[in-house]
């Protein structure tokens, strides 16, 4: 077989870098970068902005008017729902403190896994989030998991949100939404939060970033070889 294409699952905590790698990982093996959490994130916006009910009784009619597109644009996820660009209003303090809840609604994950599947029918797709290598593509061919302390994150978190033009948010506040996440993540019902047993485990807390990157396409590119 030539040129063999492999499905990659990035799974981990909020801020612990796995969009992050990913997408430079998805660069490097010329790959489909998609972030799941956006996905998430657009639907929480669409929820908050359309006042609904997350305990409606039909909720999964009224999802099918998301109709939400990501493309990657300069090195950037673009985030589009019916045709509008959100990628900025869904990285706000306001969508961070509500998407855990939103995500962990059955209706709204089913909605969402049946949409992230499709992308890796094909295989070629680096994929980060929270359910990939345990739900989306439990048959990925590789699985990472991603850690970071939680004041790493929560510093990690702020000074992207404040290179975003949110100079309100405290580090205090962020760390807070952090473990309030990470609480809700890892103990919901449908889906939470796991390291898979076939998962490598990838700590971020303090080692150099392009050496991480090094680590992760050696570890894809003799996963790749064995694909052959």
């Amino acid at each position: 077989m030539k040129n063999p294409k492999i499905n990659i699952a990035i799974d981990g905590y909020s801020s612990s870098g796995k969009s992050t790698l990913a997408k430079a990982l998805a660069k490097k093996l010329n790959y489909l970068y998609i972030d799941s959490g956006a996905m998430y994130r657009a639907i929480t916006w669409y929820i908050s902005k359309n006042n609904i009910e997350l305990n409606h009784s039909n909720l999964s009619k009224l999802l099918e008017g998301a109709d939400i597109e990501l493309s990657n644009e300069n090195g950037k996820t673009k985030v589009r729902l019916n045709q509008i660009d959100i990628s900025d209003e869904i990285r706000t303090m306001e969508i961070s403190n509500m998407v855990s809840e939103v995500a962990a609604v059955s209706a709204v994950r089913k909605y969402l896994v049946q949409l992230q599947q499709s992308y890796g029918i094909n295989k070629g797709v680096v994929m980060d989030g929270r359910d990939i290598g345990s739900v989306v593509f439990p048959d990925a061919e590789l699985k990472f998991f991603m850690n970071a302390d939680l004041v790493t994150r929560s510093k990690r978190r702020l000074l992207e949100m404040q290179a975003k033009g949110d100079q309100e948010v405290s580090e205090e506040e962020v760390l807070q939404n952090l473990e309030h996440r990470d609480k809700i993540d890892s103990t919901r019902a449908d889906s939470p939060l796991v390291q898979t047993s076939d998962a490598i485990v990838l700590d971020n807390s303090s080692i150099d970033f392009e050496d991480l990157l090094e680590e992760a396409y050696s570890i894809a590119l003799k996963k790749i070889s064995l694909a052959q």
